[in-house]
């Protein structure tokens, strides 16, 4: 089950990493559109907005499909082989799951016209009820159907996943034969994916009651509310696991539901992005729905780690400091630009539980000071890219201010902390390792890391998969014991964690990409 988790985990972060990046450019689009920041001569250059307003419209697209992408990503991420199958039999999915339930609506009666809110009104109901009522539909790829927003994606993708990797194989009979293999994923997802539709049709509307009932709680909770999601975020991030949590906050009403313009809108991230596309947004609303987005994580990753690196650095051995300061220079930068932490967290979270427990504790309240502060910066990362973006081009109203004086807090706490930790506990933190008698260590070959890392994880007969997300090689192996931890870090590796007796995953940070090309072809591995 984490296998599983941590798979769909990773699957999920395809279309994050679209929707980060047109975010900020909706981020930009935003700030050249205000008056008040590029002047009214700026703003009143037609052919300069419109070019704005085609950028907005090319992101507002994005934003609006989310499902089907994520239906997409979900099922590629968790297919076994053939991948491209598994995304065309996706489309189709989730294109007959919403044209099944428009139809079983249909059948009931209940199509755009009976359940507008001047119908609802004309029928008795009170403009509130009217509206709530509404608001449990809406329109997919032009099919009348019941709002699950990126949840309906995700669950069609989990449904063409699990019925690909059952049949993407299969062999029919020499008469129709033509249909099987991987011919007769589409054809089986067409004849079952209109069950899935049933059965959501019935139990979608107690269970979005059920997750619009669990974030009214949270929301309800106010400060301590925010700082058990960003403590709790931390603690996950050596399972992998945290990246689901902060999906159902960006994407479900646990993360905050929204009246915009007459449509409901639902998820923080989701909230945010239809706020910035708007000319003169409710900053109230806006306030609310980024208490968990990237705000919260700004005093830490761009201030608290890239000193936590310093502190390492300068309590490193003598002989080792040239060493280690390539590497912690690299992740101090990868966590202060982008907010990509885990070659820094990899670095002490499995050598000092106490360093652990402070970093997830100050991550908490780091979320929980930037929503007293009533700080409104959005978006994903929560690097500086995302300060400057959304927080200091976008002005004073977001409060970006704040979040500097208590970054700049939190790197002098976090420097302090980590130093009298490490040396009072003799932490071994990158530098201060002991070497370990009779372990191979294998000298980083960048020409050749491939087949170096290859080697360290036991040979190609022990590798059985190899993939990787933004940070993690993720591999699933004969077996781990095999695996040379100390040749793998040798490699540039921040950490390695052992998540089952088969499934591995080797840190790397952002330049994993390039390092999972270099690994699957000295193993002789092809994506299928």
């Amino acid at each position: 089950m984490k296998e599983f988790l941590q798979k769909l985990g990773k699957s999920l972060m395809m279309p994050i990493s679209i929707i980060a990046a047109a975010g900020i450019f909706l981020g930009l689009a935003s700030v050249l559109q205000n008056p008040m920041i590029v002047g009214e001569g700026f703003v009143s250059l037609v052919n300069v907005q419109q070019v704005i307003g085609f950028i907005r419209a090319i992101v507002a697209a994005l934003f609006g499909n989310l499902p089907i992408l994520f239906a997409i990503s979900v099922a590629i991420g968790l297919a076994k082989a053939e991948k491209a199958t598994a995304a065309f039999a996706a489309v189709i999915g989730f294109i007959l799951f919403h044209v099944t339930i428009s139809y079983i609506l249909n059948l009931n009666s209940i199509n755009s016209l009976t359940t507008s809110v001047d119908a609802l009104v004309e029928a008795g109901s009170s403009q509130l009820e009217a509206t709530k009522i509404a608001s449990a539909y809406e329109s997919v790829l032009g099919y009348f159907t019941l709002r699950m927003n990126v949840f309906g994606g995700i669950l069609v993708g989990l449904w063409v996943a699990t019925v690909h990797n059952r049949f993407y194989d299969v062999e029919l009979p020499m008469a129709i034969s033509f249909f099987g293999g991987k011919r007769f994923v589409p054809i089986i997802t067409t004849v079952t994916i209109p069950l899935l539709g049933l059965l959501m049709y019935g139990v979608w509307p107690v269970l979005g009651k059920g997750i619009e009932g669990l974030g009214t709680v949270i929301a309800g909770a106010g400060a301590p509310g925010t700082f058990l999601f960003g403590a709790l975020e931390r603690l996950l991030v050596p399972t992998g696991l945290h990246h689901i949590l902060n999906q159902l906050v960006r994407f479900t009403p646990i993360g905050g539901v929204a009246l915009i313009d007459g449509e409901q809108t639902v998820g923080a991230l989701t909230i945010f992005n239809t706020l910035l596309a708007q000319p003169n947004p409710d900053l109230g609303m806006m306030q609310e729905a980024t208490r968990f987005l990237a705000q919260g994580k700004i005093p830490f990753m761009v201030f608290g780690l890239p000193a936590a690196c310093y502190a390492m650095y300068k309590t490193s051995k003598p002989g080792e400091k040239n060493r280690v300061k390539g590497l912690l220079y690299a992740a101090a930068l990868a966590s202060f630009t982008t907010g990509i932490t885990e070659p820094i967290e990899f670095a002490f979270i499995f050598v000092s539980p106490i360093l652990f427990v402070f970093h997830a504790l100050m991550s908490g309240l780091s979320f929980m000071l930037m929503d007293l502060f009533h700080v409104s910066i959005g978006n994903v990362q929560g690097g500086a890219i995302d300060l400057t973006v959304f927080g200091i081009l976008r002005g004073l109203d977001t409060r970006w201010f704040l979040v500097v004086l208590v970054g700049i807090g939190y790197a002098i706490v976090y420097y302090l902390f980590f130093k009298k930790i490490i040396i009072k506990n003799n932490v071994k933190t990158p530098g201060r390792e002991a070497e370990i008698e009779g372990e191979s260590v294998v000298i980083k070959d960048v020409a050749n890391i491939g087949q170096t890392i290859v080697e360290a994880l036991g040979g190609h007969s022990n590798i059985k998969e190899i993939d990787n997300c933004f940070t993690r090689l993720r591999l699933v192996l004969v077996s781990t014991e095999q695996v040379n931890e100390a040749a793998l870090k040798a490699t540039g590796a921040a950490g390695v964690v052992r998540i089952s007796d088969t499934a591995i995953q080797v840190i790397y940070g952002p330049q994993v990409e390039g390092i999972a090309l270099k690994v699957k072809g000295a193993a002789q591995i092809e994506e299928k």
